[in-house]
């Protein structure tokens, strides 16, 4: 289940983040006294040359001119195309193209750091949390269980600090952005997405790293893996502002220079992730194996499925295999919000590449039978005693749940040892490998039980979740293949057996949620037009 116009429940600190730039009632830049392609202030005594184009609206003259030689003749406030550009400047400047780019082993190297950060030994103790929980206290001895739930749930720490200009407050990061710049993003669509991209710019410290790809029926990179100092900052929203619209939808090329950039950098920050937004479906690709184009490193692209067109189906496939996540932005003007989701959860990773170990403790018939653990790869070994899930990177107080379903024999002892979580992971800012193992978790065997069988809500609520999940799945598959009835039915299946779990009953907030949900994707699949224009990035 996705966010419908955001990503993830993470937000940038207040006291970090610079204050929000100046913008007119449109959401755009003022045009009074900012330049729109570089949004610095415009003031005669900088001694900056100001150029003023015919439709009144005035820029840096050097800002203009990068615009012209990039093939924009278009005002960026009011749409009006020039006739009128800088005298020195060629008038028969072609429109952008997509020259061939062989190799991106030009990233801009990292910023050095000495020694390690103060505080780090002690922070990555304590960075991650477990809790294990069981579906119930006690099963009798006599009896055998082929589907009994135990909760993993982990919990990120808090980061080292709130201060983004220290070292030691978080790992820095390096950050692609693949942007769909084809002929239905122009208008308010691009000037929105610059401004978001501004925005992200804005939020990026001096030793952070960002790239930026713009597709349309081809692809080219804009600029190397540059640092986001203060110079860095102002080239990047200059060479983002020269960005027009035009063209086809050519999403695997967006992908597949992303992915080279990723892969032939000289240097690596620790943490790495990528930003991919679409408003159409790929036109210029027949069937491709998209997961073929993904970066081999597997770090986790974050989808932005914009208006009502993108390609839904791909989006959601791309997050999924990458560890990401998807958003479906329904309208135009929160795009800046499901970006700023998304980087304040990159820039408060904590825990990267995390592996949870599963063991089976008790030696006769304790059995693993699966693991349900949603998009992250789990397997489970032959013999069924121990498990693995690829859980990834975590941000800062970040929380994950998995189910372990268990197969319990009949026992005879008085007490029963289930299983142990082991987890490994790099810590994010000192960069060690760190190994932290939950404590034994039992049940009580008694011979009968007195009372009704309690069920911990806890676990309750967390299997409704993942069922509820399975029966979305499901019900799309059903609707792709045009089944708009059987989907339905899918849906509205769970929707009663949701409503006779333990958790529906305690009236329990997730559950609640999670039975509105169901009942919206119902709404929106009342149709195949319905369906279409909404359901398919909704479910």
């Amino acid at each position: 289940m996705e966010n419908t116009n955001n990503s993830r429940e993470a937000t940038l600190p207040d006291p970090s983040s610079p204050p929000p730039r100046s913008t007119s009632s449109s959401g755009l830049p003022s045009s009074k006294s900012k330049c729109a392609i570089c949004l610095d202030e415009i003031r005669k005594e900088d001694g900056k040359a100001i150029f003023t184009a015919e439709c009144s609206h005035s820029f840096h003259f050097d800002c203009i001119t990068s615009n012209v030689k990039h093939g924009n003749r278009i005002c960026p406030l009011c749409r009006t195309e020039w006739k009128q550009v800088p005298l020195f400047v060629d008038n028969r400047v072609p429109a952008p193209t997509f020259p061939v780019q062989t190799g991106f082993e030009d990233d801009e190297p990292l910023v050095a750091q000495s020694g390690q950060p103060s505080g780090v030994a002690a922070a990555h103790r304590q960075a991650l949390e477990i809790k294990l929980l069981p579906q119930v206290s006690a099963v009798e001895k006599s009896v055998a269980r082929g589907d009994f739930a135990v909760l993993v749930h982990l919990k990120a720490a808090e980061g080292v600090s709130d201060d983004n200009d220290r070292p030691e407050t978080r790992a820095p990061l390096d950050l692609i952005a693949v942007l769909d710049v084809s002929g239905s993003m122009e208008g308010t669509k691009l000037h929105l997405l610059k401004n978001a991209v501004a925005f992200v710019i804005d939020n990026l410290g001096e030793r952070d790293r960002l790239s930026v790809i713009a597709f349309s029926s081809g692809a080219r990179r804009l600029f190397p893996l540059r640092l986001m100092s203060e110079r860095g900052k102002r080239q990047a929203i200059q060479a983002v502002n020269t960005l027009v619209a035009g063209g086809g939808t050519n999403i695997a090329e967006g992908l597949k220079i992303g992915a080279r950039v990723i892969a032939d950098r000289r240097w690596k920050n620790p943490v790495s992730g990528m930003m991919l937004l679409s408003d159409g479906q790929d036109n210029f690709t027949l069937s491709p194996d998209y997961e073929s184009l993904l970066p081999s490193s597997r770090i986790p692209i974050h989808t932005f499925g914009f208006g009502v067109d993108h390609d839904a189906e791909l989006m959601h496939t791309i997050s999924q295999v990458s560890s990401g996540t998807f958003s479906f932005i329904e309208t135009e003007t929160v795009i800046r919000d499901a970006f700023a989701q998304c980087i304040g959860g990159l820039l408060s990773v904590v825990v990267l590449d995390q592996v949870v170990e599963i063991e089976c403790l008790h030696e006769e018939g304790l059995k693993i039978s699966s693991i349900k653990a949603g998009s992250y790869r789990s397997r489970v070994s032959s013999d069924g005693r121990t498990a693995k899930i690829d859980v990834g990177d975590m941000y800062a107080e970040e929380e994950r749940d998995f189910l372990v379903i268990l197969e319990i024999p009949r026992c005879e002892d008085e007490s029963m040892p289930l299983v142990k979580i082991r987890c490994v992971y790099k810590d994010a800012v000192s960069r060690e490998i760190v190994r932290v193992e939950s404590e034994e978790l039992s049940i009580q065997r008694p011979r009968e039980m007195t009372g009704e069988e309690v069920v911990s809500v806890e676990v309750d609520r967390q299997l409704n979740r993942f069922l509820v999940s399975e029966a979305m799945s499901e019900a799309r598959v059903l609707a792709d293949g045009g089944d708009l009835e059987g989907a339905v039915g899918v849906l509205r299946n769970r929707e009663r057996e949701l409503a006779e779990t333990q958790s529906a009953r305690a009236r329990d907030g997730l559950c609640l949620s999670l039975s509105s949900e169901l009942g919206a994707l119902q709404e929106r699949m009342s149709s195949r037009r319905m369906y279409e224009r909404s359901g398919r990035a909704y479910a």
